[in-house]
């Protein structure tokens, strides 16, 4: 029998520690484009050692855990289920750093950031999730924040549109990530599910890098200061985060919350990269959070 893709109910409080977790997670990956922008290597480089340099530490953490207390893989159809959110991770990041090179980057971020819109639809055809108005709602009114965070509908007309489906692609990606994990967590622990998906992204990116970048490794301290922080924090620490919240909470609504990333990334571009605020931006955050309270109400 397929598992449904709303967990089970939880108890009260460990619904408050799974939301708390999430975003975490999502401010955690929010900044993860200061550290791709700060990278001395290209994109696909960089999105390589985002997963690589992650997987150590998981894989120590998963080796330290009692695994005789957790559910293993039963055969070669699980290992394929444990793999899939690794490949559409590494599809996701392909497309959208390619994404930025041919498009804005405010395309790039907006568009890659419809991935809610995805997995929402995903949810209700195929897994019959029950979507309510009032979540619509919310959904809508968060991504119109977006919207006016990056300019309004003017600065998406400034955008190539080969470059912008990329990035719409990459959001279709990252929809398949979120939902195959949320599937798997059904069944298997989050470091388990970490550990293989990690290490299933970066076998896929491992080639894409040898063929399309000239600079496999950083020469200077600070560039490998870029790459770890970008793989402790925004994939070890935020995406950990993610799929622990993901076991407890339904996936459409987790995926809604993720739209806190661009806000983060905004906010940490005034403060690390002395970039300029203006009010629509601060306008646009403001409206993707009340659109987030609208979901979070329903």
């Amino acid at each position: 029998m397929p598992q449904p893709i709303f967990p089970a109910t939880a108890s009260a409080s460990r619904n408050r520690l799974a939301l708390t977790a999430l975003l975490l997670g999502g401010i955690a990956i929010g900044g993860s484009p200061i550290f791709v922008r700060l990278s001395e290597l290209g994109p696909m480089a960089t999105a390589f050692w985002r997963v690589a340099l992650a997987f150590l530490p998981l894989f120590i953490v998963f080796r330290a855990t009692r695994q005789d207390q957790t559910k293993r893989p039963e055969g070669l159809r699980d290992m394929l289920a444990l793999t899939l959110p690794g490949v559409f991770l590494a599809a996701d990041l392909i497309a959208w750093h390619a994404s930025i090179h041919v498009t804005t980057v405010a395309n790039a971020t907006l568009l890659a950031n419809l991935a809610p819109v995805f997995v929402t639809a995903a949810a209700w055809m195929f897994f019959g999730a029950s979507i309510t108005r009032a979540f619509l709602v919310g959904l809508s009114v968060a991504i119109a924040g977006i919207v006016v965070l990056k300019g309004g509908l003017s600065g998406l007309a400034a955008g190539d549109r080969s470059g912008d489906a990329l990035a719409v692609l990459a959001a279709v990606f990252y929809a398949g990530y979120m939902l195959s994990v949320a599937r798997l967590r059904g069944r298997f622990d989050t470091v388990r599910v970490m550990v293989w998906s990690t290490l299933s992204a970066a076998l896929c990116l491992l080639p894409v890098v040898l063929v399309t970048e000239s600079q496999f490794f950083p020469v200077t301290i600070f560039g490998w200061t870029m790459l770890l922080g970008l793989a402790l924090i925004s994939h070890a620490g935020g995406q950990v985060a993610i799929t622990y919240a993901l076991a407890y909470l339904p996936t459409a609504f987790s995926s809604l919350t993720l739209l806190l990333q661009p806000v983060v990334a905004a906010f940490l571009g005034v403060i690390v990269l002395n970039e300029g605020v203006t009010v629509l931006q601060v306008m646009g955050g403001a409206i993707v959070l009340c659109g987030i309270l609208q979901a979070r109400r329903k």
